[in-house]
């Protein structure tokens, strides 16, 4: 098979894939809890997170406190507000507080791991949300695998299987977004026309946006009209402030792609004048509720899984208002 036969067989499959995800996406966005939950009348859950300053953070938060109340439980809240010291702090704090269980929400493994190893210790049982620890019992996630390869086949197709693309890198530690960037560097070990301009833009947080804004303004500077194509990040805030700085320079040769969902990019990529490709998004409520969910029925006897994963979709140019109504942002 050509490259140009197995580009558009690899662009088939990301839609069959996507249409698959599509249907369960739908199952489960509409879901509520599984009638064989517990109660947690009587425990105490500690939802610990790295900040709530970002969509996907603020939504996995607040599911999983409504959660705990709603089957009866009472919750310690602890938003470290993207402050390691204080992130840090706040799982030392719980292994003296001692509740039922701890779910860590987010948080790069160098930073988080010690504490919930220290909690685990404890005979504290630890859960997590997008966090990969040998120290969890349980970790709620999308399946990062599948949408960062569906992400990476989007970009390959939009662009032709040709032209130079810039990448945000993963914050080291983020497993989750480790993964997505290994699955797009898979992807175009197939696609040798794409190129990845170096050195990687480096993404932080906070203050993500304006940061990402100033440094993609000044790679359009370094690259004219027809030099590059696409910007990529393994999550969607740096790209938001990515193809803002496009609408800026008037710049409509450069695709963005990013993952999770978020209102503001997910309207971008829905909009057809927008320079915004592709966003792979996230369930970040049912993930929330899907943790607290496996508490429930481990702190009840039953067998809880290594890990859960949540159905993810990929949303493009071609079905983003559909995505937009699934995901309750319509208008």
């Amino acid at each position: 098979m050509d490259r140009r036969s197995f580009l558009k067989a690899s662009l088939a499959g990301t839609a069959a894939l996507a249409g698959g995800a599509s249907r369960a996406f739908a199952d489960t966005a509409s879901s509520s809890a599984p009638a064989d939950v517990p109660s947690l009348a009587g425990k105490t859950i500690a939802i610990s997170i790295v900040g709530t300053d970002h969509f996907f953070d603020l939504k996995a938060y607040q599911a999983q406190v409504s959660e705990v109340e709603r089957l009866g439980g009472k919750v310690i809240g602890l938003d470290a507000a993207r402050n390691d010291q204080k992130l840090v702090s706040q799982l030392q704090t719980l292994v003296t507080q001692k509740p039922d269980a701890v779910i860590q929400t987010l948080g790069a493994l160098p930073i988080v791991d010690p504490g919930l190893k220290k909690l685990r210790e404890a005979g504290i049982p630890v859960f997590t949300v997008d966090v990969v620890s040998e120290n969890s019992i349980n970790n709620s996630t999308s399946d990062n695998f599948s949408l960062g390869a569906q992400l990476g086949l989007q970009l390959a197709s939009d662009l032709g299987g040709k032209g130079n693309i810039a990448l945000f890198t993963a914050i080291e530690g983020v497993v989750p977004c480790e993964i997505r960037l290994e699955q797009l560097r898979e992807v175009l070990k197939h696609y040798p026309d794409i190129k990845v301009i170096q050195p990687d833009l480096r993404e932080i947080v906070p203050n993500t946006i304006q940061d990402s804004f100033q440094k993609v303004t000044a790679l359009l500077a370094q690259h004219p009209e027809g030099q590059i194509s696409a910007i990529w990040a393994s999550w969607d805030i740096p790209v938001l402030g990515a193809t803002q700085a496009l609408l800026a320079a008037g710049r409509k040769d450069v695709l963005t792609y990013g993952v999770d969902g978020t209102p503001e990019y997910l309207a971008l990529v829905a909009d057809p004048a927008a320079p915004a490709g592709a966003v792979a998004v996230q369930q970040p409520e049912l993930i929330g509720r899907t943790a607290v969910w496996n508490v429930a029925r481990y702190l009840a006897g039953q067998k809880v899984p290594g890990t859960s994963f949540v159905p993810a979709i990929l949303a493009n140019k071609q079905n983003a208002r559909e995505v937009q109504k699934l995901v309750g942002q319509a208008g």
